[in-house]
């Protein structure tokens, strides 16, 4: 873990693609996407159906790395509003002791807007905690520190012909405070969009700058992709 200053606080950003709050005591995750395997089954695309495992697995390693005690999800929690029909019995028990662990809040996002709470935690569309605001996809406008998901940043790099992608957290600042995050998706099954498209640099405005910032040997790295002329 690395630690991260943002929104006038102290964060911690895993290697594992998670945000955690010590403050608040919170880890935060986006677009697990679960059931996403069994999704494409159901549409002809045998893909190996264990990702929903996977990607619990990964949370429940989180928890045990930063103790936290609250988990926030910011949103496409499911790949579609009946995935949590599809948990075998081993995926929700798995979930389930997770949400008995820890508060556990899902909030929704746009692949999952009516899915159910059917193996524990609180379901809201948004939340604002500490000023903060939390939210699947980021608002164009919003001038209050912001955490989002929904477009899977992955900084895209290519150095001596070798091309680079990485997940990545893509964060925007203004010369007058305030600041807009959004965490790269956490699911087994999920791809990722050119940190620097212009879909992410529109979304984060307004902004005097926009940087992609990755965890590398300990220490934050920070690749500037956008500043303002």
């Amino acid at each position: 873990m690395v630690p991260l200053s943002f929104a006038d606080q102290e964060w911690l950003l895993t290697e594992g693609r998670a945000l955690y709050w010590p403050r608040e005591q919170a880890l935060l995750v986006a677009d697990l996407h679960l059931e996403k395997g069994s999704f494409f089954a159901r549409h002809g695309q045998m893909v190996p159906p264990y990702d929903s495992r996977e990607t619990l697995e990964r949370v429940a390693l989180a928890i045990r790395e930063t103790g936290a005690r609250r988990v926030i999800t910011l949103g496409d929690n499911f790949h579609d509003s009946d995935g949590s029909t599809r948990l075998e019995p081993h995926a929700c028990g798995m979930l389930e002791a997770l949400t008995k662990a820890v508060d556990w809040v899902w909030i929704t996002g746009n692949h999952d807007p009516e899915m159910e709470a059917r193996c524990g935690g609180t379901l809201v569309e948004e939340i604002e905690l500490d000023g903060l605001i939390l939210r699947h996809r980021a608002e164009k406008g919003e001038t209050r520190p912001e955490l989002s998901g929904h477009y899977h940043p992955r900084l895209q790099l290519t150095i001596h012909r070798r091309h680079i992608r990485r997940p990545c957290a893509v964060i925007s600042a203004n010369d007058t405070g305030g600041g807009r995050m959004i965490l790269p998706a956490f699911g087994a099954y999920t791809g990722g969009m050119n940190a620097a498209d212009p879909a992410i640099l529109k979304a984060l405005q307004p902004a005097d700058r926009i940087d992609a910032v990755v965890p590398a040997k300990g220490r934050l790295a920070t690749f500037p992709l956008w500043r303002a002329a």
